[in-house]
């Protein structure tokens, strides 16, 4: 099965989300709708910066643990290297 990584914000360097899917269009929906995490509830976190594709869930995982435990300013490069605009890929992805 196919696993996501993806981050999510509320403005260009602001609050960042790190989260794992293996269905991405749904999951950014959840959040969007409130129903996802507290975390993205509380602090807005609707706009999807970044994401990153993998072939089997199990590595998808591996590597948002890696992500996440990254420095804030690592996280940002890595959402500038795809997306120097901070646009919104929700409906790139849908």
């Amino acid at each position: 099965m196919a696993g996501h990584i993806y981050i999510l914000t509320n403005k260009p360097h602001g609050v960042l989300y790190v989260g794992v899917t293996s269905d991405l269009p749904v999951r950014i929906m959840q959040h969007r709708d409130g129903t996802g995490s507290k975390f993205c509830r509380r602090y807005g976190l609707k706009q999807l910066v970044y994401v990153e594709d993998h072939a089997e869930i199990e590595s998808a995982i591996a590597r948002e643990k890696a992500i996440k435990a990254w420095k804030r300013a690592w996280k940002i490069e890595l959402i500038e290297r795809t997306n120097p605009s901070w646009s919104d890929l929700f409906d790139v992805i849908i």
